[in-house]
């Protein structure tokens, strides 16, 4: 059974790109979008959603009255905090409600995929518990970040606003040379070499040559089905 997702989030662009992310992972669907608080509370009562991916700044309230409206009812749905918000105090408000995770913006693709994969498999393994010893609540309590994906630590030379334009480009069926992908998210050849071939490293793209009618043949960058 999926894990029914709602995504709050008052940019309708990065709304749609949370949803394009999730489309990837396996186990999860998403069940509505919100971009304010009125309809994310509405949505919560009717579409009873297991996990909400959660901004904290909204045009009419913030998230954190969301949680604090939720536990009130004693929601039992989960939270992942995805948020601009860099204050220690919005860290500690998240963390006494209860969020399973706290995502700074902007959010790459691998980072929020670690976090969901972590939510997946420890649901997973309590919904198979009968009762609990120490060992088990140490292991479900603690962030095991030795389990997670390394790649989403960014190299020197990579940001993670560049690199999502790079990705996008990749979302529909396509191949393109540095020179193309460069000239579509308004940056050198030189630079969307390096990020092109950064994702190849991470195993995202695998790149082939491609033989124009002169000159020697260019490396053309496509997404790599697994």
């Amino acid at each position: 059974m999926s894990i029914r997702v709602l995504i709050v989030e008052d940019d309708v662009s990065i709304a749609q790109l949370h949803h394009k992310y999730l489309d990837k992972i396996d186990g999860f669907e998403v069940v509505g979008i919100a971009t304010n608080q009125a309809e994310a509370e509405m949505q919560l009562d009717v579409l009873k959603p297991n996990l909400v991916l959660l901004d904290v700044y909204l045009p009419d309230g913030t998230g954190l009255n969301i949680i604090h409206r939720m536990r009130g009812q004693n929601d039992s749905c989960d939270v992942i905090l995805i948020t601009a918000a860099r204050e220690v105090e919005t860290l500690q408000q998240a963390m006494r409600g209860g969020v399973v995770d706290y995502l700074l913006k902007p959010v790459i693709f691998p980072r929020l995929e670690a976090a969901l994969n972590k939510y997946r498999i420890r649901q997973a393994e309590l919904g198979k518990l009968a009762d609990l010893d120490q060992s088990l609540v140490d292991k479900m309590m603690t962030a095991n970040l030795a389990d997670e994906p390394k790649h989403y630590r960014l190299p020197k030379g990579i940001d993670s606003v560049t690199l999502d334009k790079i990705r996008y480009l990749f979302q529909t069926p396509t191949s393109l040379t540095a020179d193309e992908a460069g000239e579509k998210i308004g940056a050198s050849r030189t630079t969307a070499r390096r990020y092109l071939e950064y994702l190849i490293s991470t195993g995202e793209l695998l790149a082939d040559l491609k033989y124009g009618t002169v000159g020697r043949p260019e490396r053309s960058y496509k997404k790599l089905v697994r």
